[in-house]
């Protein structure tokens, strides 16, 4: 396994958890914050916070089989985030929020390969000495 951030690592992988575990909380709070209200923004919403959390573990995986996995995790857990706010009775399932969801993480991973993917190498060239 091809590990990016040697000297990061770690703290790379804890900083992205805390982002995983925000978008949960977000996903499943009754009063979720509305910052762009505007109809629909949520959609942008959803590809923004999965496109995000795809990018910054590419940063620290950047294997193909790696990315792969981690996609497919993200992509499931925006579906099963979707199922469980159908559950809750204060949120709604909604397919366009899964389908924003993916998306994002598709953006994400091809974010991975622009400049953009290179952002951990720099921070970890730059503070990890």
């Amino acid at each position: 396994m091809e590990i990016a951030l040697s000297k990061l690592h770690r703290y790379w992988l804890e900083l992205g958890w805390l982002c995983v575990a925000a978008v949960v909380y977000l996903s499943l709070t009754p009063f979720p914050p509305d910052p762009a209200h505007v109809d629909n923004a949520d959609k942008l919403e959803h590809a923004l916070a999965y496109g995000f959390l795809m990018l910054w573990f590419c940063q620290d995986y950047r294997q193909l089989g790696q990315r792969m996995l981690l996609a497919a995790l993200l992509v499931g857990l925006g579906v099963g985030m979707e199922f469980l706010q159908g559950l809750t009775g204060y949120r709604s399932f909604e397919y366009g929020d899964m389908l924003a969801n993916s998306a994002g993480v598709l953006l994400g991973w091809a974010g991975a390969y622009t400049v953009l993917g290179q952002i951990g190498t720099m921070l970890e060239a730059r503070f990890a000495k």
